[in-house]
């Protein structure tokens, strides 16, 4: 595999985060196309990875190189917040404005003026609202909506800006199995489509290989992801 066909690629790498022990991760690459779950990751180490990958922190030790350019090098907020944008970060550390609409929440990764949105603006979030499941919603209160219908919206934020790389925490982490799995296969569906990489984190293994064409489980001592059925052989 070539390293230009790599988008994110992380060797080696370990992060203390006050918890039990670092978070490891020995190696992982993420290509265009390839859809990774990992299961073995609670909801902090969860925000750990996401920080490294996007380079608001640093590993301890390793190297975290994200487009091309590792993250120690990334220069100054701009810099930083260009290689942010090109991950759809799928999270509930993202607030929705619950006394805004669906079309507005949607439409503010575009746009700040979203109670004058433009045509264009209002075009591209009614795509996304059909994209992600919430055609039929565009005008109703984001806060009224339940929790299947507040992820569609958090997802179709994190795609609004056409990222290469969607990564979720845990976005199943509300709703129940029904809910989840439909949630799964849309996101799936929108990864193919789209042809970009996609990492999901999250402990409920349905869900994961709903979700993912790889699912790979952690092992936290040595940051080795192993295959689930190299998983199940260890506790066989």
């Amino acid at each position: 595999m070539s390293s230009d066909d790599v988008l994110v690629r992380l060797r080696g790498v370990s992060k203390d985060y006050r918890s039990l022990r670092p978070l490891r991760i020995a190696e992982l690459d993420l290509t265009p196309g390839r859809s990774v779950a990992i299961l073995g990751f609670d909801q902090a180490m969860a925000e750990v990875l996401v920080d490294l990958m996007t380079g608001a922190i640093l590993p301890d030790s390793g190297e975290v190189i994200s487009f091309g350019t590792p993250t120690s090098a990334i220069a100054g907020p701009d810099g930083w917040l260009a290689t942010l944008d090109q991950f759809g970060l799928l999270t509930d550390r993202a607030v929705l404005v619950e006394q805004f609409t669906v079309e507005q929440n949607l439409a503010l990764p575009m746009s700040v003026a979203v109670e004058d949105m433009s045509a264009d603006v209002r075009a591209r979030a009614a795509e996304l609202a059909v994209e992600v499941g919430l055609a039929g919603d565009l005008q109703r209160q984001a806060g009224v909506l339940a929790p299947p219908q507040r992820a569609r919206i958090r997802l179709g934020r994190a795609l609004a800006l056409g990222p290469k790389v969607l990564v979720a925490e845990h976005p199943n982490a509300t709703l129940d199995a029904a809910d989840a799995a439909t949630l799964a296969r849309d996101i799936l569906a929108i990864v193919d489509r789209r042809r970009i990489a996609s990492l999901v984190m999250t402990a409920d293994h349905a869900f994961a290989r709903a979700v993912a064409k790889e699912v790979l489980v952690l092992e936290p001592a040595t940051g080795a992801l192993k295959p689930t059925s190299t998983w199940r052989r260890w506790f066989s």
